[in-house]
């Protein structure tokens, strides 16, 4: 058994743990680590393996499939390409032990800094640290004066200057432990911050493929494998038999019907989804820089697969009849993980007005491109 198939192993046996217990625990981030998933983003100068967008994101579709939770929490091995825009020097120091670094970020809402010598004091409360409690490092936003062009930096710290509070309670990706981070005073050095989405240090392939798209990507795909999951399910359920003696359910017509059209749909962004990828990677790996128009199809086939994939967990929980309703039916969880992914901010339906500007020559809104 490979690492990573001991991974979807151990994922498939505690899946009902991390909802539970609202967290990915850190036993299994550290499995995560020992499988790849969290120097996959790390540069190779760095012991890390940087690895082509296309092949990571196939890897957090299959851990998706066996639990949306654990899928969503590994998407942030891609993450270590935000750091890459911290002084080289700073890098150096985070993997000095090794490249295998778990970061997490409460990103927003972006709080206000204190300037103080050779670097800012940082106060606040930050939502949404997805898998913070087995992090490494933690980053949170911060806005000082208008240094950078008014652009937010991120603020990198270590965890014992970091306050968890444990209030993640939510209708789907419970074992996220998307938990707020409280920071009371703490000094952080200027060369550990970086604007997000800023220019690299790091002059490597993978840091000249686009960070934010990339970032909404490794979430899309959650939502693809949640539905693969679903969708796979009413399909070996076919044959099973009705509580009301009615025929099985792949001997009608509305049913395959059905079925077919989700396959169809479900393939389809995804192909749209890794056909965008590999043309800005081929772009990339070229030596050329990533247009706007490339950018663009990287956030709409992005929003695109979180909203498809989000219909077709919707179409196979129809398809499942009371028995999904039950809590604990595989339907009823993909239902309601498949549900959150389209919710983030960068998946969500005004995704596709910016691609729209974009195809249509119109500026689109501020932070799309």
């Amino acid at each position: 058994m490979t690492r990573f198939d001991q991974v979807l192993a151990v994922v498939a046996e505690r899946r009902a743990e991390f909802e539970e217990k609202r967290q990915v625990p850190p036993d299994v981030v550290a499995l995560f680590k020992r499988a790849g998933i969290y120097r996959a983003g790390v540069p190779r100068r760095f012991g890390g393996d940087a690895l082509p967008p296309a092949e990571f994101l196939r890897l957090v579709e299959r851990i998706s499939a066996v639990d949306g939770s654990a899928g969503w929490v590994a998407s942030f091995g891609s993450s270590a390409v935000y750091l890459a825009a911290l002084p080289l020097e700073t890098q150096a120091l985070m993997y000095a032990d090794g490249p295998d670094v778990a970061f997490a970020g409460g990103l927003f809402p972006v709080q206000p800094a204190e300037r103080v010598a050779g670097g800012y004091r940082v106060s606040g409360r930050w939502r949404f640290a997805s898998g913070c409690n087995g992090a490494d490092v933690l980053g949170v936003g911060i806005r000082a004066g208008e240094n950078r062009a008014g652009r937010p930096l991120t603020a990198v710290l270590r965890p014992e200057q970091v306050e968890i509070d444990e209030n993640w309670d939510a209708l789907g990706l419970r074992g996220t432990g998307s938990h707020d981070l409280v920071v009371r005073g703490a000094v952080v050095a200027e060369e550990w911050t970086f604007v997000r989405g800023g220019g690299p240090t790091v002059d490597e392939p993978l840091y000249r493929y686009p960070t934010v798209p990339y970032a909404g990507q490794v979430l899309a795909v959650v939502g693809l494998g949640v539905a693969r999951a679903a969708l796979d399910h009413v399909i070996a359920q076919g044959g099973r038999a009705g509580y009301t003696g009615a025929p099985e359910p792949a001997a009608r017509a509305t049913y395959r019907i059905a079925v077919g059209r989700a396959e169809a749909h479900l393939r389809s962004a995804r192909a749209f989804f890794y056909e965008a990828t590999g043309d800005a990677w081929s772009t990339v790996e070229a030596g050329d820089p990533v247009t706007p128009g490339q950018t663009s199809l990287l956030r709409l086939a992005s929003a695109h697969l979180a909203q498809t994939s989000f219909e077709v967990a919707q179409s196979a929980y129809r398809l499942g009849g009371i028995a999904a309703v039950a809590s604990g039916n595989p339907l009823e969880r993909h239902l309601r993980d498949a549900s959150v992914v389209p919710q983030h901010a960068f998946l969500q339906e005004g995704m596709y007005d910016g691609a729209g500007a974009v195809l249509t020559g119109v500026r689109p809104f501020p932070g799309y491109l």
